[in-house]
């Protein structure tokens, strides 16, 4: 009777973590959606097809990034993700959001940006970065870059790739 009961335990415990696992990737999915039109150029090859403020919303909801950026520069906010995410079979690495909060200067480019390391080849994102007046960026120095805007951050030795879909990029 104990086996049964042990046995009928298992099934339900299996079956509730292929559920929750389900509703993760379910998740993770809509998250990654939310992001790619977030990106992706409307057909009047200007405008983004959605706001990059849901997203970045809709990522710290899901606790994947903290409710402040790590690093605020330039205009653009810069988050680390604390849980794993990804982007087109990549493993997103950071969030830039793009925005005049109040004028420190020239030259706002309003947008996002993302840093990545590359799982394999990146013709894909390469592809998405040519249709949606993005620049891609692949074997890029991350390294420098969030030492450049001061950010303490400790990354694997790895192929890493920069995507950014701001408006300077739709003027190149």
């Amino acid at each position: 009777m104990h086996k049964i009961l042990y046995c009928l335990a298992c099934a339900v415990m299996s079956l509730l973590l292929s559920t929750l696992s389900a509703h993760s990737l379910a998740a993770d999915n809509r998250l990654e959606n939310q992001l790619i039109l977030a990106l992706k150029i409307k057909p009047d090859g200007q405008d983004r097809q959605a706001e990059s403020r849901p997203v970045i919303r809709a990522y710290q909801q899901a606790a994947i990034i903290s409710k402040k950026p790590q690093q605020r520069a330039d205009y653009i906010d810069f988050y680390l993700l604390q849980k794993p995410a990804s982007f087109m079979g990549h493993t997103l690495i950071l969030l830039e959001e793009e925005y005049m909060d109040k004028y420190v200067g020239c030259c706002v480019s309003p947008g996002m940006g993302l840093m990545l390391k590359t799982n394999d080849d990146t013709r894909a994102v390469q592809e998405f970065a040519d249709k949606n007046a993005c620049t891609f960026t692949p074997h890029a120095d991350v390294f420098d870059r969030l030492k450049t805007f001061g950010i303490a951050h400790k990354l694997a030795k790895a192929d890493y790739a920069m995507l950014s879909c701001r408006e300077r990029d739709t003027q190149k």
